[in-house]
């Protein structure tokens, strides 16, 4: 495959070509080869569209750090000091903040099995309606700060389970040479929303100061958003992979040719096809309890593995300290005098321009080169800052030290420019990569909690710690970012380019992460014998199931019943097995 301007060729799949590979299979010959567009306008509109999960995200996040500082939200919702004067103690400001992160958490674990049991898009819509009902409770409040909390809860339940649903939907959706970008357009609407909560803020603080309206009119434009993604997704199809295991074949095959651009014959969507067919023809012989087949993932093949450095590298993406210069914005542009909505705005709408990079870098500079040197990029950018906010800035009077302020000013937004192009798009990238489909929901789930575990961690604890040690909390983020580094670097596979299906060969394969970018797919027999060897082909499923029937019944044939499917699995190897595999294409 090669990707000169905007096309897609497909010549190295070509038997008939001199630039095809070895080992292709020649019953393929007769299939359509023909160049593909890069983006058609049906990926283009629907990338669009799914990504507004994101922007739901980053506008109910990005809106309250604005609210605690209105005076009409202070007055309603805040403590009373001695004098009278409202406030906002650390742990009441940090349970209004950080509960959204325990709701998303308790999203994305209970989305799995919706979106399984429903489908993809029905579940958008219904986490869609469960962001708007928190908007109702919020907007409702008079006078009870924590009816504000358990709105937000609410909300972050919708929220969370987007979060699960948007980057599922794309990846099972996209072309895989667009599938990186597709899914950091999450992350890119994600800056987008908290860059229009920043704007919004600004405008009706602005004009209603002293009027509820300057939070409750913020909070209800959020409902349009949900609106046009929850309305809106009901016209677009369901997955092609859920649409095959629910029995719509037919329909599923008519995404694949319009996603691709393409007709039924060519060989992107004739493969595609043929790979989707195998595993769910599999998965109709076997069919695993829920507890059952959670239980099945962590003792598959390297899913243990993978479930973790997909945990790890999420709970990394919050270490890097991204919210901690948001938390501090106001402080540091205080000492050249700057308004802190104004701060706010500044700094999102560098997040928000600069994701656009990112959406570059990732299908061009690869994933682990970018990662790496954001993550150094990001150390050395809080190393400078947290000395120069430490050793340099008036803490108690920041006013007095200009120079202080505009150097941490600078290397504020250096750092967002290295985290918004690196670590806040390519996270959710490799998040739906390194799954194959049977586990990807649960994988994605049990990832995406570890996101938001360390999100409500940051956003309450972060006050208290502040408090204690100021500026020199930035050391403990630059370590992260020093260890994120290093751990990228000798754990990650580079999926640049790559089909799922090669994708989760490479680590069935124990590739060395640092040598994957060189690594040649085998040929389809060579991938065949891998994932026999696996035990992640027919035959291992078939295996799985009977071993366990023989256990259940009390029978010694067990391991006959082991050797027996090890049989068959060979003797289909040519049949449903090099099915699975030639195409190179993405787990079904």
């Amino acid at each position: 495959m090669r990707l000169p301007g905007n096309q897609v060729h497909f010549d190295e799949q070509d038997p008939n070509s001199e630039k095809g590979r070895q080992g292709l299979r020649s019953s393929l010959s007769g299939l359509d080869y023909s160049p593909l567009p890069r983006v058609s306008p049906r990926v283009l509109v629907m990338g669009v569209l799914i990504s507004m999960g994101g922007l739901i995200f980053g506008y109910d996040t990005g809106q309250i750090s604005g609210f605690l500082e209105m005076p009409d939200f202070l007055e309603r919702f805040g403590q009373r000091k001695p004098d009278g004067t409202p406030y906002f103690s650390t742990v009441r400001s940090g349970l209004i903040v950080a509960l959204l992160s325990i709701g998303t958490l308790i999203g994305a674990l209970v989305g799995s099995p919706i979106a399984d049991r429903i489908g993809r898009k029905k579940a958008i819509s219904f986490w869609c309606l469960i962001v708007s009902i928190g908007f109702v409770v919020q907007i409702a409040s008079i006078t009870a700060w924590y009816q504000v909390m358990i709105g937000r809860f609410i909300s972050g339940l919708g929220v969370g389970g987007l979060s699960l649903m948007v980057p599922m939907y794309q990846a099972e959706t996209a072309p895989y040479w667009i599938r990186g970008a597709l899914v950091c357009a999450y992350q890119l609407f994600i800056t987008m929303g908290i860059f229009l909560a920043a704007c919004f803020n600004y405008g009706t603080v602005t004009h209603y100061p002293n009027s509820s309206a300057c939070w409750r009119i913020v909070i209800g434009i959020g409902w349009v958003f949900t609106i046009v993604l929850g309305v809106g997704i009901l016209f677009f199809p369901e997955t092609p992979r859920y649409d095959y295991k629910v029995g719509k074949a037919e329909r599923a095959k008519q995404t694949l040719c319009k996603v691709y651009a393409a007709n039924m014959n060519h060989w992107s969507v004739f493969t595609q096809i043929e790979e989707i067919e195998a595993k769910v023809r599999l998965e109709h012989k076997v069919k695993h309890s829920s507890y059952r087949e959670f239980m099945g993932m962590w003792k598959a093949p390297r899913m243990a593995y993978r479930v973790i450095l997909g945990m790890t590298l999420q709970m990394f993406q919050q270490l890097t300290g991204a919210n901690y210069f948001f938390y501090y914005g106001t402080t540091i542009f205080r000492s050249v005098q700057i308004d802190s909505y104004i701060t706010q705005i500044i700094l999102n709408t560098i997040n928000f321009l600069v994701t656009f990079l990112g959406l570059y870098m990732v299908e061009h500079y690869g994933r682990r080169k970018s990662l790496i040197s954001g993550a150094l990029w990001m150390f050395i950018c809080f190393m400078i800052f947290a000395s120069v906010g430490h050793f340099s800035l008036d803490i108690e009077n920041p006013q007095n030290t200009p120079s202080a302020g505009i150097a941490l000013i600078v290397f504020a937004c250096l750092f967002i420019l290295g985290f918004a192009t690196t670590w806040g798009p390519m996270i959710w990238t490799i998040q739906a990569e390194i799954f194959p489909t049977r586990y990807r929901a649960k994988g994605m789930a049990l990832s995406t909690a570890s996101n938001w575990i360390w999100n409500f961690c940051i956003g309450f604890f972060t006050p208290f710690i502040t408090k204690d040690i100021d500026f020199r909390y930035g050391y403990v983020f630059a370590g992260c970012n020093l260890l994120a580094a290093a751990i990228v670097y000798f754990f990650v596979i580079e999926g640049q380019g790559r089909t799922l299906e090669e994708i989760d060969t490479m680590y069935l394969e124990h590739v060395v992460p640092w040598k994957s970018s060189k690594w040649q797919p085998p040929s389809a027999e060579e991938m065949a014998r891998i994932r026999r060897e696996a035990q992640t082909g027919a035959e291992a499923d078939i295996l799985d199931a009977s071993a366990y029937e023989a256990a259940g019944t009390g029978s010694d044939d067990a391991l006959r019943g082991t050797n027996g499917a090890k049989k068959e699995g060979n003797e289909t190897g040519t049949g449903l097995l090099s099915g699975e595999t030639t195409s190179h294409q993405e787990h079904a």
